[in-house]
């Protein structure tokens, strides 16, 4: 088998075409999610917490030879992990509405076998009574 046969076969494989797919698919709902946390949680949470923002968190750990001060800029990292936590928690809650309205109706919930009709009971009658001979 030739390398460009055997490549060819992996690429049109279901498992390569569906992971395409989803990282097209994936990308897409990034931007979903980035605006759904962007202008819609962060503007609601913002009374609540007020402006925060925490990337200019820094410590001075040097000077490099043109003067200039080199920052740890611890204050980004904890930044990015409370968008990270809110883009989790907003995921969250949307896949868990989304999983609610996949689930199937509680067992309890069925509704009730209709009646016997007329022909099925003057049936069930004669299956008795072949019963009892």
């Amino acid at each position: 088998m030739s390398f460009a046969s055997e490549f060819k076969e992996f690429a049109m494989r279901g498992n390569v075409l569906d992971l395409a797919v989803g990282v097209v698919i994936g990308g897409a709902f990034g931007k979903i999610v980035s605006s759904l946390v962007g202008d819609i949680v962060m503007p609601a949470l913002s009374p609540v917490l007020g402006s925060v923002n925490f990337t200019e968190l820094a410590v001075r750990i040097a000077t490099d030879p043109q003067g200039k001060p080199v920052l740890l800029k611890y204050g980004a990292f904890l930044q990015t992990i409370f968008e990270f936590i809110i883009i989790a928690f907003s995921i969250f809650i949307v896949l868990k509405g989304i999983n609610q309205l996949k689930r199937p109706p509680p067992p309890g919930a069925a509704t009730p076998a209709p009646p016997p009709t007329k022909t099925e009971e003057l049936l069930q009658q004669i299956r008795d009574l072949l019963a009892k001979k």
